[in-house]
């Protein structure tokens, strides 16, 4: 199976994004697990920095791009295959970093993880990466 992307990979749906909340949902699947039949701690890492970074996005500046630079989590429960949701919220919006806090639940509201990141924030110079980020801030391509 051939994805253009991690995010696609993951199946990632972004149900709401602004400045000020990100909220998406992915159905974690049997090749998501650690072989004990539960979902990998990577996945809830990788869902959440998608998170994040996609609100850090959406409070970029003209021209600038967006990095995870640190990223903790922290594990509060195991869960089998199926529905996850994220919500990542702003701790911090400021000109150099941004902080976001992204909690993964199930399906039945039961916390499975709190990821706390930070995202610096650089100058584009002009990148595809810059021209891509701004674009998804201004809603114009996932």
């Amino acid at each position: 199976m051939s994805h253009k992307n991690f995010i696609e990979a993951l199946g990632i749906v972004f149900v709401e994004v602004s400045k000020t909340r990100i909220l998406a949902e992915m159905e974690a699947r049997e090749e998501h697990t650690n072989g004990a039949d539960a979902v990998h701690g990577g996945i809830y890492m990788a869902f959440a920095d998608t998170l994040g970074a996609r609100g850090a996005i959406m409070n970029l500046p003209d021209g600038a791009v967006t990095s995870t630079l640190e990223s903790k989590t922290n594990f509060l429960r195991g869960a089998r295959p199926g529905k996850l949701i994220g919500e990542a919220t702003p701790v911090h919006v400021g000109r150099t970093t941004q902080v976001w806090q992204t909690v993964v639940t199930d399906a039945a509201g039961k916390k499975l993880a709190v990821i706390s990141q930070t995202q610096i924030v650089m100058p584009g110079n002009g990148s595809p990466q810059a021209e891509r980020q701004q674009a998804m801030r201004d809603g114009k391509t996932l």
